[in-house]
């Protein structure tokens, strides 16, 4: 019965270990189910009609996009000469699956997504007003949205299409000053300047509990369960007995802001807790991610303009933990030491060592008679 219990209690360690180590975060981009969404152009946010050198004049824009769980984007184009399309699902997928293997977009993707941290809306117009400040270059009036939209959108052009815009008229309309062709040609080229280092492809929010011991007993703490995470946790909730909680190493209550990437948490249950199971969960923010790219979904039979998020949105991740725990362990009985006739030892009496002390006197009479036995033999043969 013993060996079929411990065995019991260490079935259930191990699934619930296992357990455990599964749970992770539901990404905002499942592997069996990437994200998708649809341009609403009338919803858009119109730049400027931009001049390219060698001839053209697009319409700068500044997408809205609704993904199909009710989020909005802000996007910018990357394929200047397709045709951009409404009736279409765009569906996020990785920089080198772009549609287009010649386009100069996947060499420079680093590039694009520079620019999209450091143009409009990525920054605020202030803040793109200030670092064109530090490159000694002065606005007119400040930088305006849609002379934000046209700088960045044709930046992004310039990498994705290789395109160049045409710094002595940048502006196709022409009833816009000259302070705003400046200011466009201005941000424009610091954006594809050498201040363009390049930013690779920013990982998506992740939230991840581990517990290789995930049971133990009461009068313990439970644990360590890791977390594992690249935002900032949010919110920690518990589904526990009273007085059981969740701890540090050293017993003390975490909240939410003590929880940070790589620390330990234990689920510590009081001596005397009813034997049972319980979980804690966690949630994180993280940016949802400037830069990701969007192609149509049967883009070989419908080619759709391919479509890059030009801002982050704040996303939540979620992680949740099982703990279990027996009763408390019980304690090895001891008893008082006793006299060999029963009574409990004192009174200056010795304490009962589990040696009865008549055996050696008995030993000792023995020896004794059997060497007396010896003499008198040894006496009637010499006398013979």
């Amino acid at each position: 019965m013993q060996v079929r219990s411990a065995f019991a209690r260490g079935g259930i360690a191990v699934l619930t270990a296992a357990a455990a180590v599964m749970v992770s975060a539901p990404s905002a981009l499942a592997d069996d189910g990437a994200a998708r969404g649809r341009v609403i152009e009338k919803a858009s946010t119109v730049g400027y009609r931009i001049s390219l050198e060698g001839g053209g004049d697009p319409i700068a824009k500044l997408f809205d996009f609704k993904l199909s769980d009710g989020k909005s984007l802000k996007l910018y184009c990357v394929q200047i000469s397709v045709h951009m399309r409404t009736d279409v699902d765009m569906v996020e997928t990785p920089w080198n699956k772009y549609p287009d293997a010649s386009s100069p977009f996947t060499k420079n993707s680093d590039k694009i997504n520079w620019v999209l941290h450091h143009g409009y809306p990525g920054i605020k117009l202030d803040a793109i007003e200030a670092a064109l400040g530090k490159q000694g270059v002065k606005v007119h009036d400040g930088v305006s949205e849609q002379e934000g939209i046209a700088a960045t959108q044709a930046a992004v052009w310039h990498f994705s299409d290789g395109v160049k815009l045409n710094l002595k008229q940048p502006l196709a309309e022409g009833d816009n000053s000259a302070e705003a062709n400046a200011d466009v040609a201005a941000l424009y080229s610091y954006l594809i300047g050498d201040q363009n280092t390049g930013i690779g492809a920013q990982p998506k929010p992740v939230l991840d509990i581990a517990g290789p011991k995930t049971a133990g007993a009461a009068g313990t703490k439970v644990g360590p369960f890791q977390v594992a995470t690249n935002g900032a946790v949010t919110s920690l909730t518990t589904e526990l007995p009273d007085g059981v909680k969740v701890t540090d190493a050293d017993g003390k209550e975490l909240k939410a802001t003590d929880v940070k990437d790589g620390g330990k948490l234990f689920v510590d249950v009081p001596a005397g807790t009813k034997p049972g199971a319980g979980s804690f969960s966690l949630k994180a923010t993280g940016e949802l991610d400037t830069g990701r790219l969007f192609v149509a979904e049967n883009y070989a039979k419908q080619p759709a303009q391919s479509l890059i998020v030009a801002d982050s949105e704040k996303t939540e991740v979620a992680a949740k933990a099982p703990a279990s725990w027996t009763e408390t362990p019980a304690t090895p009985a001891t008893t008082a030491p006793s006299t060999p006739g029963g009574a409990p030892s004192g009174g200056g009496e010795l304490a009962n060592t589990g040696v009865d002390a008549a055996v050696p006197f008995g030993i000792g009479g023995l020896l004794l008679g059997g060497g007396a036995l010896m003499l008198l033999l040894n006496r009637r043969r010499s006398r013979a």
